[in-house]
């Protein structure tokens, strides 16, 4: 098997009255975009303006709206091409749709294999890789330093280890145009300075790139353009030395949960408004000396852990420390190797697992990637009242109330009769808040639930968890930022190579 040979050295791309429609419903309108080598560009826009589609569209892999005006077309080699078919053989575009398919299709071969894939523009190694992919596969591991993860197995890695790696195989299919979606997403503090001091090293060269993000702190020094979308139009684009940045990510702020937070002297990240202390109550989850492995490997070791009714936890660790292993545990995914023990509230011998997680509502990356594109929103979040995927019979008229009511209370209720696909990455996240509340459960399970949301989506979704807390329930957050920690939260457990390296109050 041998890689396809380079079909020019420099990609350019140019869009002009570009309209995209999803299901009916405008996307994007009148879309108008030059990307040149040497540019490389930072896509901003709050969830839902249409920031994925458009990498989609430049991509190839959506069509443009025919209304005679549009033009979509490529350079290479010096030649326009007006249909991008030559062209995706040059382009590389890395989404949460790209991690998600090795989990929705069991895809778990090894880091090796993977990365190879990307030399080969192919989904599924049909031979061994030859020594050109070897080489191409050892360079692309190096230039983000994980070549220690070269013979693990894809899904036994962390949701940042798979985002790493899946930047590897991008590499390896040497791109002339490189599509970068929330591609800091998951990803912790060290790992964040890894892919920025990649981004930095590709300044050398006139391969370029778009970046679309929501942070601040996303935003590389590499970056020379700026492109911001408001509601499917393009509202600014330029050199970013004068992009209108500092208004964009003005709405930071706007995390706050509280109105008018005042700032607490001993630590200026959380809030003394709205804080609360730990409420003692009815032990919802414990686990004692719980070691928990993955195909054959131990990634959770030797846990002590107590959840009670009315605490709010915060889950903290590097990629790899077991944060989503342990949340996936405590809702029955994963079983507790012998010698280790985990008890549930009201689970005894006898009882079905599925008593349990009826009162437990879990929003993960897992289960974006597990419902259904064609399902509509209304029956995502009905699902939630069976703890399932999708449904095995029409929802009952009590259902329906109780998702009716779930989906307006997370700003959903518009969406109720629209495709799962058709949204947005952000409005999805949105749908899986709803689905986990339905019912009023017990406990509230988060695995990094803010990852790709826009300022005011974090804001708005953090002011109704904290209203839900106030309320009793139990809630157990898993993040890498530190100013997602809840003001509410009365705990923190940080993990750090599986093991607990601390278990306790909130620290100063």
């Amino acid at each position: 098997m041998a890689a396809k040979p380079r079909a020019s050295r420099h990609l350019a791309v140019e869009l002009a009255h570009v309209d995209l429609d999803r299901g009916g419903r405008a996307v994007l309108r009148d879309i108008g975009w030059k990307i040149t080598p040497g540019e490389r560009w930072l896509l901003l826009g709050a969830n839902g303006a249409g920031k994925t589609q458009l990498l989609k569209l430049v991509a190839g892999a959506v069509w443009p709206k025919p209304t005679g005006r549009e033009r979509r077309r490529y350079r290479l080699g010096g030649q326009w091409q007006h249909t991008p078919q030559d062209a995706l053989a040059e382009v590389a575009y890395l989404g949460p749709e790209r991690q998600d398919r090795y989990h929705r299709y069991g895809w778990n071969t090894t880091v090796e294999r993977i990365v190879a894939t990307g030399h080969f523009r192919t989904d599924i190694l049909l031979d061994p890789p030859d020594a050109q992919a070897r080489r191409a596969v050892r360079r692309a591991l190096a230039d983000l330093a994980i070549e220690r993860l070269a013979r693990r197995r894809f899904l036994t890695l962390s949701f940042g280890e798979r985002r790493l790696v899946l930047i590897a195989r991008a590499l390896a299919a040497r791109p002339r145009l490189l599509l970068l979606d929330e591609l800091f997403t998951g990803l912790d503090a060290v790992y964040r300075a890894r892919v920025s001091a990649w981004l930095e090293r590709s300044a050398r060269s006139r391969r370029p790139w778009v970046l679309a993000a929501h942070r601040v702190g996303d935003v590389p020094r590499a970056a020379t353009h700026a492109l911001l979308l408001e509601r499917g139009r393009v509202a600014w684009r330029g050199p970013i030395a004068r992009a209108p940045l500092a208004g964009w990510f003005r709405r930071d702020a706007m995390l706050s949960t509280s109105g008018s937070p005042r700032t607490s002297p001993r630590n200026p990240l959380r809030t003394t408004r709205g804080a609360r202390k730990a409420r003692p109550g009815r032990v919802l989850a414990r686990l004692a000396r719980a070691d928990v492995h993955l195909d054959g490997v131990r990634v959770l070791r030797g846990i002590e852990f107590e959840l009670r009714a009315g605490e709010c936890w915060v889950v903290h660790g590097g990629n790899g420390s077991g944060k989503t292993t342990l949340l996936r545990t405590l809702y029955g995914d994963h079983g507790v190797a012998s010698g280790g023990t985990i008890e549930r509230d009201g689970i005894e011998p006898g009882v079905a697992l599925e008593a349990f997680r009826l009162r437990v509502g879990l929003v993960a990356p897992h289960l974006q990637t597990e419902h259904p594109p064609q399902l509509t929103v209304a029956e995502v979040v009905q699902s939630g009242a069976h703890a399932s995927i999708g449904l095995n019979e029409p929802a009952s008229r009590a259902e329906r109330a109780a998702a009716t009511v779930a989906m307006r209370e997370f700003a959903v209720a518009r969406f109720a009769t629209r495709p799962l696909g058709e949204l947005s990455y952000g409005q999805s996240r949105r749908v899986l808040f709803a689905r986990a509340a339905m019912g009023r459960p017990d406990l509230l399970l988060f695995d990094e639930p803010f990852a790709g949301l826009d300022p005011p989506t974090r804001a708005d979704l953090m002011r109704r968890l904290g209203q839900r807390a106030a309320a009793g329930t139990a809630i157990v957050i898993a993040t890498h930022h530190r100013e997602e920690w809840p003001a509410f939260a009365t705990h923190e457990l940080e993990l750090r190579r599986g093991a607990v390296h601390y278990r306790g109050p909130i620290r100063p």
